[in-house]
């Protein structure tokens, strides 16, 4: 880059900007793709089949349904939203959070969570321009440090507060009584991520009305819609039909409205693959425990939070490499997951492959 383009750029993009890093995914190229926390399973052949017919006949030529009318109504019987709620679509979740940031920023304005916590609470309030407050969790067992959150609110009053339940990185599942508590002691909104709610049987959707300032989020990505990239907000229709005025026009794609609504028609083969998922977590969080020197923090998701000997996480993650297996190294992206390493639960033959690799990697 040329000085006077340098300069140029420079002088255009903002500084915050600037100062960030683009978001990056590693390459699983002929690797056991264990990093994304997504559904490990394929959809059936005659299900397939029968996806790709429904799809010869989708109009491309023309734009989708704008307000994707037959798929909310289809995501608000499958995810239980209560009557009186709005439901509002995402291209996945990201696209959410950023409609809700984009509504509520200002000069002044603040997003508030828990750190460590899900990297796009804080990456889509830069991008907006508001100040982002990260309160830690405690540092024994990632639980809500009740009395320092809301110490943090009452000094930031944060237009709104991101709570991921469960949390990722984390896989826990924060009280539920210091969340209602939270809720209520917020001034403004408090939005309830529930990216993971196929892997617990906790949630907050049949809550929403309790609460002036509380809507849910849910995305089809971890039930096996990942590639559709597809996220749901519900609640009060005053907080969405906002949110709704800064949504980019047709977001959600025709073949993303033909495809999700037609899972959705066969929701049983996608629960079926969720309990196969839940039962394998608990024999692969077991195995791994079992390990000398390794501590699995509890899962209520798809996925193990592990802290491996001081020092080994970096070997360890390369030697998982090396064998032809890819998780997610979290050592070094925040000073509480110092050793970490965060394993998606897969098939059961991934799981063995892992569990094998780990015991060669901590042999090593």
């Amino acid at each position: 880059m040329s000085d006077s383009l340098n300069d140029l750029v420079s002088h255009w993009v903002r500084p915050e900007i600037r100062a960030l890093t683009a978001y990056r995914v590693q390459s699983a190229a002929g690797l056991i793709k264990l990093d994304a926390m997504e559904n490990p399973y394929t959809w059936p052949a005659a299900l397939r089949d029968a996806w790709v017919d429904m799809l010869r006949g989708t109009a491309v030529n023309r734009y989708p349904d704008p307000t994707a009318h037959a798929l909310s109504e289809r995501l608000r019987e499958a995810m239980a939203v209560p009557p009186g709620m709005r439901v509002l679509l995402g291209n996945g979740s990201d696209e959410l959070i950023q409609m809700i940031a984009m509504s509520l920023s200002g000069a002044s304005a603040s997003v508030l969570s828990v750190e460590p916590t899900f990297v796009m609470y804080r990456l889509i309030a830069i991008f907006c321009g508001m100040r982002y407050v990260g309160v830690p969790l405690q540092a024994d067992d990632f639980s809500l440090d009740l009395p320092a959150v809301r110490q943090a609110m009452e000094e930031h009053q944060p237009a709104v507060v991101f709570l991921a339940y469960p949390n990722n990185p984390t896989a826990n599942l924060f009280d539920e009584s210091a969340v209602v508590d939270i809720i209520r002691a917020a001034p403004g909104l408090v939005v309830v991520d529930e990216a993971y709610a196929p892997f617990t049987d906790a949630s907050f959707m049949q809550r929403l009305g309790e609460f002036e300032n509380l809507v849910v989020m849910r995305t089809v990505s971890k039930m096996g819609l990942a590639g559709l990239r597809l996220g749901l907000l519900a609640g009060p229709p005053a907080w969405l039909n906002e949110f709704d005025k800064v949504r980019l026009p047709y977001n959600i794609n025709v073949l993303t409205q033909a495809s999700a609504e037609f899972a959705l028609r066969h929701r049983q083969v996608f629960d079926r693959q969720t309990r196969q998922i839940r039962a394998a977590r608990e024999g692969l969080a077991a195995a791994v425990a079992r390990l000398p020197g390794v501590r699995v923090y509890p899962s209520q998701a798809n996925f193990l939070l592990l802290r491996t000997p001081p020092g080994m996480a970096t070997p360890w993650f390369d030697g998982l490499r090396d064998r032809g297996i890819l998780i997610k190294k979290l050592d070094g992206a925040h000073s509480l997951l110092a050793d970490c390493l965060r394993p998606t639960v897969g098939t059961d033959q991934e799981n063995d492959a892992l569990i094998a690799a780990l015991g060669e990697v901590s042999a090593d």
